[in-house]
């Protein structure tokens, strides 16, 4: 079932919700009627069963499916049978008419009714089916329903609550979700490790960063795993988690240094979060000339670590670099690094070289060196909006864009032609947006 706008930002008018709530009316049980192992899902039930009240065509005559009498059985004058709506109201049909049974109790644990919801809370003692809706309840606007609620959930053991997890979360986003937020977080701390492991695996996002955040608080996890973990996860958040722990020693004074297996893992990692937490830890392993090779890393964050390691090893970064820059070819980052800790006077002339480079990866990080100088020349840089490279391009377009006024329009407009590779026109557009002469298409114009 969908959730989008409607009662506590789910749609009442979902009408996968609607068929679930009347197939409980109809005596089948949630797992019958919806996935209850999806917190969307008990949600959005939640929701259908509230929103009856704005559903008027529920009462339609012509819908036998929503009676609580049998098909063709016949109706008194002036009262119709009772519907799905009176059922959940607990009204009947006519004065004469058989008593209306009362609602299942996962619908009487979302009936509008607060007096209905908190008598339906006991139903869950007998019935651990119904908690995920105990959980909804917790986050009540009804006092007397959302204490009651509380207080029966807290009376469950703690890894009872490890399969509501991902609902539980959903709910800590409420104004009151904070309850049963508190006691999972508590249980994970002090419950079985399995559990927690288990909950590694969820593919619920919150839910997975909470499970390896108390994983980690509880040494569940090697260095190696942790390391293993940030360097093949694509989640950022768990990478910086994991790499930080992996890499973790005690207090100053004690403790040994991080494993060598460990610091390798995460410098060979593809993510430069991952790779500039392994740089930084060499420092701490006493291997901070081992930070060299990365001054010349792809990523501009990893390039900074590796300065700093280097520096507090008693090292200065800036004659490698200007001495890689001499044969580029083999470290085109080094140009890059260049910028990001050279002389404006003494290296500018050494990266305005490089853009006659043969190697596109020079080249762009040439044009990175100089914007990090704060070096740029317009003249000299429009050239390469031609450049065969559209990394190239892309980079030459980002250093022009403070002065994109100062390119004559002409230039531009030549570029925008549709003869032009794709990278030149978006360049070119970019320009002329930024200067202010973009000229946006008139009616009937692509």
């Amino acid at each position: 079932m969908r959730g989008v706008a409607g009662v506590d930002g789910w749609d009442c008018w979902d009408g996968e919700a609607v068929r679930a709530v009347v197939r409980v009316c109809e005596g089948a049980t949630p797992a019958e009627a919806f996935d209850t192992a999806s917190a969307d899902a008990w949600l959005a039930f939640d929701a259908g069963v509230r929103c009856m009240d704005d559903r008027p065509w529920l009462t339609h005559d012509d819908r036998p499916w929503l009676s609580h009498a049998p098909a063709g059985a016949p109706g008194r004058p002036g009262r119709s049978a009772p519907t799905l709506l009176d059922r959940l109201r607990g009204r009947r049909g006519s004065p004469l008419a058989s008593p209306v049974p009362p609602p299942p109790p996962a619908v009487a644990l979302c009936h509008p009714d607060g007096r209905v919801r908190e008598a339906a809370l006991e139903a869950v003692r007998s019935a651990p089916e119904l908690r995920p809706l105990l959980v909804v309840r917790c986050a009540d606007w009804a006092t007397p329903v959302r204490e009651r609620a509380r207080t029966l959930l807290a009376e469950l053991p703690g890894d009872a609550l490890f399969p509501l997890a991902e609902l539980v979360l959903r709910l800590a986003r409420r104004e009151r979700g904070g309850f049963a937020r508190a006691l999972l977080e508590a249980a994970l701390r002090e419950g079985p490790a399995a559990g927690v492991l288990a909950l590694t695996a969820c593919p619920d996002r919150a839910t997975y960063r909470l499970a390896y955040r108390i994983a980690v608080e509880r040494g569940l996890l090697t260095p190696m795993e942790l390391a293993a973990l940030a360097a093949t996860s694509g989640d950022v958040t768990l990478q910086d988690l994991c790499a930080d722990a992996a890499v973790a020693v005690r207090a100053e004074g004690g403790g040994p240094a991080p494993d060598p297996a460990v610091l390798d893992r995460l410098l060979t990692a593809r993510s430069p979060r991952v790779r500039s937490a392994g740089v930084t830890a060499l420092r701490r392993a006493g291997r901070c000339r081992d930070a060299e090779p990365y001054l010349a890393d792809r990523s501009a964050l990893v390039r900074a670590c590796a300065r700093y390691v280097l520096r507090q090893g008693g090292d200065d970064p800036l004659p490698r670099y200007r001495a890689w820059c001499a044969e580029a070819a083999e470290r085109p980052a080094a140009a890059a690094g260049l910028g990001e800790c050279g002389d404006r006077v003494v290296d500018a002339a050494r990266l305005w070289a490089l853009l006659e480079h043969p190697s596109p990866a020079v080249r762009l990080h040439a044009v990175t060196g100089l914007r990090a100088l704060d070096a740029v020349v317009r003249e000299r840089l429009t050239p390469l909006l031609d450049d065969p490279s559209p990394a190239v391009v892309r980079a030459a377009t980002r250093a022009l864009l403070p002065d994109a006024a100062g390119i004559p329009e002409p230039l531009l407009r030549e570029r925008t032609a549709p003869d032009r590779p794709r990278a030149v026109r978006v360049a070119a557009e970019r320009l002329l947006r930024a200067a202010g002469r973009h000229r946006w298409p008139g009616p009937g114009r692509p």
